[in-house]
């Protein structure tokens, strides 16, 4: 079995900073990219940042500049570091990886169950 787990969500004021964390574990033999999505209420999941095994990295234009995804491969963790938030950044950030455990023949998506993030004015 492969588990996501996302941590340090919560409520920040706007222009404030938040680095979200989430770990993989369980049988893993490899982890290609990494991803952060986002769903704010009513509206569609968005790609926020992916993160190759090479660690070549892309964001979504609304957060250029301002949020960074880095991983650490010892740990089987990716961060994403958000800093100068919006109200408009208010919503249930989602991790993705695409991973390859011990027991299946190739990679297979996995996501943790979401952290929320409020900005408030």
């Amino acid at each position: 079995q492969v588990q996501l787990v996302e941590s340090g969500g919560g409520l920040v004021q706007a222009g404030g900073s938040l680095r979200l964390s989430c770990a993989a574990s369980g049988s893993i033999s490899s982890i290609n990219a990494m991803r952060w999505y986002r769903q704010a209420p009513g509206k569609q999941r968005e790609l926020v940042a992916v993160i190759t095994s090479s660690r070549i990295t892309n964001y979504a234009d609304s957060v250029k500049a301002r949020f960074t995804i880095s991983r650490d491969n010892a740990k089987n963790t990716v961060y994403l570091q958000m800093n100068s938030l919006k109200p408009e950044d208010t919503a249930v950030y989602y991790c993705n990886a695409d991973i390859r455990s011990w027991y299946s023949g190739g990679s297979v998506p996995y996501w943790g169950p979401g952290t929320q993030v409020t900005v408030s004015l």
